[in-house]
């Protein structure tokens, strides 16, 4: 049962770039949605967030993007979205990424999934719940080292037309209940409920909030960078988000690694059979495909 204790001790900012549409993919039909979906994480502490408006006003004017009340990485030119990555790169924070090739999913259909949804939602919702393992996983770790108890994390979306939020947030409370209970499918990993309060989950506009487009940098960079059939594929902007980008807890000897952690390819290295530029910008996050 939840507390009446409403603090946190973190934030977590969520944004995505792509879409999760599976009837068909670019580039056999120029109409169709794209390759994959990304789906980013931006942590920060709470004590972290007052300073956030001023570090994005920073970083607006040392990239001359001030027109419009938010800033929207898709807008920007090339040099620009590798400087902004730059910047972001050196903030106080953590960044998270989902990356779920679309291709694989083709003709598939999630029937114990579908079967709690009227929309297609189940890859969003399914994408959450791998941000919010590993998400909740560092902040229990964190907060433990720091606090010596679980601290909770508030999470904010970024509201977008078309996503059933309230959906989400069932989904969320449902994993939530599960872990607790021990009852998760597919337990591999497991949301951590210690660090989640169902009330401090809140959907807001992408402009209300300076931590939602430091989000949708990361978010927007990390698309960039797999999305290769785009004009404007690029992975020099993800690779220079590394500084921030989550590292695993080491199982081994060897230096840390984003792989799976931070930086997540959805499937597998072997199910999603990745060749050329598309395995660059996972290389870069400690995967290999040989």
């Amino acid at each position: 049962m939840e507390t009446v204790d409403d603090s946190f001790a973190y934030v977590l900012y969520v944004d995505e770039a792509g879409d999760d549409g599976l009837k068909s993919l670019r580039p056999e039909n120029p109409s169709g949605s794209s390759e994959w979906i990304c789906l980013a994480g931006y942590l920060v502490r709470a004590e972290n967030v007052p300073v956030l408006p001023e570090a994005l006003r920073s970083i607006r004017i040392e990239i001359a993007a001030t027109q419009g009340p938010a800033l929207h990485y898709r807008t920007l030119s090339p040099t620009k979205r590798l400087k902004a990555c730059e910047l972001v790169g050196r903030q106080s924070a953590r960044a998270f990424v989902i990356c779920s090739y679309k291709r694989t999913l083709l003709g598939y259909r999630n029937d114990r999934a579908a079967a709690r949804s009227e929309t297609n939602q189940w890859l969003y919702n399914f994408l959450i719940r791998m941000l919010l393992e590993r998400v909740t996983d560092f902040c229990l770790t964190d907060s433990l080292t720091r606090h010596g108890r679980p601290r909770t994390v508030r999470i904010v979306f970024s509201a977008r037309g078309g996503q059933r939020y309230g959906q989400t947030k069932a989904t969320i409370h449902k994993l939530k209940a599960q872990a607790t209970a021990g009852t998760t499918f597919l337990n591999k990993r497991e949301i951590r409920p210690e660090v989640l309060r169902h009330r401090l989950i809140e959907y807001v506009p992408h402009y209300s909030e300076a931590g939602l487009q430091l989000a949708d940098v990361v978010a927007s960079a990390a698309f960039q960078a797999v999305e290769t059939n785009s004009a404007a594929w690029d992975t020099a902007p993800a690779k220079a988000l590394r500084p921030i980008m989550a590292m695993a807890p080491p199982v081994v000897e060897g230096p840390p690694t984003a792989m799976d952690f931070g930086f997540v390819l959805v499937p597998s290295v072997w199910k999603a059979k990745l060749v050329g530029a598309q395995q660059e910008i996972f290389q870069h996050y400690g995967y290999q495909f040989s």
